[in-house]
């Protein structure tokens, strides 16, 4: 290939519902391309992309794998296709979106024997949003219940029009062995080494395939004011020029030509290759939105522009550390060329280029405007960095992150495990920003949140096999607190003396309720200097420090007025440690006569559901004691709930949505306020404190 022409390249992402095939047929296109000697099987183990334990134990893809290669296409041209492999499992979206990021043409897999499921319609769903092109591929065609046909029809009954299947599978389920060409009106049948040859179209399809063509040409056209002129003129467009009409409406999002094949055996494998070198668009075709200070940019792959690259995925290589994989946006870019983290501000050398395929590293001397590769070793360079001159701080924007919603605590097996927990973690969320590092406050534990329960368990897995780090998980605390509901007047007394300086401090405290929210506030009503200035600060911290303990309880204080109202002091025994516990002692004594209550955090969900499964979800929210504020439609057939929730009830909603929907429904959610206990669940929540 000519490798300074951006339009010979193709950045392509396979997306899709999980276990339709997408990584079986990624290997297919690695084999067809010449890549590896024999396509991988995922059910052995044994394929390329899918390299990771994790996802050999599995048997799906658990992350973003990347295949270079160069293609020949039909039309005599050669490309080099980076082909983006992104998972199916929900838990893994934030693969997805970065490889949706840089991809310049998506290609929806839907299995012929399972049609539409909900990954189908969330991957089409997330392209649509980012404007990004699409065609089809249906796949598992040689399967049972395969019905090419019936998938067309769901297709366009799910999401519009526009959908032209220009392949009709020769054959179908076991008996399924070619592909018509409904553009030239050729039969292309395969052997059993994956190779075609072509024929003339099979005498039983002859008539249907002519009355398809006629269809297809005639939904081509359509999109061209002038081939459609002379189509209605009785001259019918010759296949090079409705391939170059099919590619400007695939560009424009108009049509989206769907195409038949199996990974397992092959069959279509080639031609998928093809379109997507001959219809699909390259990076020239597609600028690239950046930021300059408040202005917005399109920035086009220009090989002779300066050098700007976008970091889109961060991975840990046990031999070679951290590899930086990204799309050169502009420019060329050479080995030992020096660029600037634009977040940063500091330099980065990009020493040694190279390409990925799975593991395999093929050394680049340059890569160009468009292209996708990858580097080692820059130290401050991260998932989402731009790297640019030092005179051009142009920023692409980052791929928002989806929301983590499940959280654990994580319990180091031995003390060496502890010391190693931290960096372990650091370098996983390097990997992987979905995954975000907390702190439980009341366990003192690190908490780790997720999207899901198979994110979570993956970061705990790799935790062990990649760093050594083996650790327990347990719940997360609810983060419950205390306030009163009377205003008392409580005094703290210190008073020891046992040979040299003693401790002496009397504090009178008066203690009444806030609003629920208002936190904590003091006030200094000393008068006569009873107390001097600097004890008085020392008070404020031991009542501070006792709210923080919950007084002994372990349950935090909160809303709460404390007026330093009197006290005495020792000219030679007082000091600030001293006005600290008795201040701390008073404040206890006054939260025990105060009338305490137990509250609990309330969460403010807002949840989108299809239409149809609204009344499960709210009947689900109501078991939870939650209170629903608004139901509205939103005009896109989905129904947005609105509704305050016990924080404890909804700790791993995000799992129980994903069953009750079918993986449909989706939420938001954040801390509102804090509720009294309900009296029956007061013992309750105590007892899981004291434990």
């Amino acid at each position: 290939m000519q490798d300074d022409l951006a339009g010979r390249i193709r950045n392509v992402a396979l997306v899709g519902h999980g276990g339709v095939g997408k990584t079986t047929l990624a290997e297919a296109l690695l084999h067809a391309a010449q890549v590896t000697t024999r396509a991988g099987s995922v059910d052995e183990g044994t394929t390329l992309l899918d390299h990771d334990p994790e996802e050999v134990a599995r048997g799906s893809s658990v992350s973003l794998g990347i295949g270079s290669f160069g293609w020949r296409a039909s039309d005599g041209h050669d490309y080099q296709v980076n082909l983006l492999d992104t998972p199916g499992h929900p838990d893994f979206e934030a693969d997805v979106d970065a490889a949706l990021a840089v991809a310049d043409l998506a290609v929806l897999v839907v299995s012929a024997a399972d049609g539409i499921e909900v990954g189908t319609e969330t991957a089409w769903r997330k392209c649509a949003g980012l404007g990004l092109p699409r065609l089809v591929f249906v796949t598992r065609e040689d399967k049972q219940r395969a019905n090419f046909e019936q998938v067309v029809a769901d297709l366009t009954a799910a999401f519009g029009s526009g959908f032209t299947p220009i392949e009709l599978p020769i054959g179908e389920q076991a008996e399924f062995h070619g592909v018509v060409d409904l553009i030239t009106e050729q039969s292309h049948e395969y052997d059993a080494d994956g190779r075609h040859h072509v024929e003339p179209l099979p005498v039983d399809m002859a008539e249907h395939a002519h009355e398809v063509h006629d269809q297809v040409v005639e939904e081509i056209v359509a999109g061209d004011d002038e081939q459609l002129e002379r189509y209605l003129e009785g001259d019918v467009p010759p296949a090079e020029d409705l391939e170059r009409t099919l590619a400007a409406e695939v560009l424009a999002q108009i049509e989206f030509p769907v195409l038949v094949g199996s990974g397992s055996t092959g069959v279509g494998v080639d031609r998928l290759a093809d379109y997507i070198c001959e219809v699909g668009p390259s990076p020239a075709d597609r600028p690239v939105r950046a930021v300059a200070g408040e202005q917005e940019l399109e920035i086009a792959a220009d090989p002779d522009g300066d050098p700007l690259l976008y970091v889109f995925k961060t991975i840990s290589d046990r031999y070679v550390g951290q590899v930086s994989v990204f799309k050169v946006v502009s420019g060329t870019l050479l080995p030992d060329m020096t660029l600037r983290e634009v977040a940063s501000g500091d330099d980065e050398r990009l020493h040694g280029l190279f390409r990925l395929c799975g593991t395999e590293q093929t050394q680049a001397s340059k890569l160009v405007a468009g292209d996708i590769g990858a580097v080692t070793k820059l130290t401050s360079t991260s998932t989402g960095s731009t790297l640019a001159p030092p005179n051009q701080p142009v920023v692409i924007p980052p791929v928002p992150l989806p929301t983590a919603h499940l959280a654990i605590a994580l319990v180091p097996v031995s003390q060496s495990d502890d010391d190693k927990l931290s960096e372990a973690l650091q370098r996983l969320v390097q990997e992987d920003p979905s995954l975000v590092i907390g702190h439980d406050e009341l366990s003192r534990r690190t908490v780790l949140r997720g999207v899901g329960d198979a994110h979570l368990a993956v970061a705990i897995s790799r935790l062990e096999a990649r760093y050594g780090v083996h650790v327990e998980s347990e719940e997360v605390r609810v983060p419950y607190r205390r306030t009163i509901r009377k205003a008392v007047e409580a005094a703290g007394r210190v008073k020891k003396q046992s040979g040299g300086h003693g401790q002496f401090a009397a504090v009178d405290l008066r203690v009444s309720p806030l609003e629920r929210g208002a936190g904590f506030e003091f006030v200094d009503k000393i008068v006569g200097g009873a107390i001097p200035k600097q004890y008085v600060a020392a008070v404020q911290h031991g009542v501070e420090d006792a709210m923080t303990s919950g007084a002994g309880s372990g349950i935090p204080i909160v809303d709460v007025r404390v007026e330093c109202i009197d006290g005495k002091t020792h000219s030679v025994d007082s000091s600030d440690m001293a006005f600290k516990t008795a201040a701390a002692l008073g404040f206890a004594d006054a939260v025990e006569q105060g009338d305490p209550v137990l509250l609990e955090p309330v969460s403010r969900l807002v949840v989108r559901v299809p239409v149809n499964q609204q009344g499960e979800v709210l009947g689900d929210l109501s078991s939870r004691r939650g209170n629903v504020i608004a139901s509205d439609a939103n005009g896109d057939g989905d129904q947005v709930i609105t509704a305050t929730v016990p924080t404890a009830e909804v700790s791993r909603y995000a799992m129980d949505l994903r069953a009750m929907t079918g993986g449909r429904g989706s939420f938001t959610i954040q801390h509102d306020h804090h509720d009294p206990v309900p009296d029956h669940l007061v013992g309750k929540v105590l007892a899981e404190y004291e434990s």
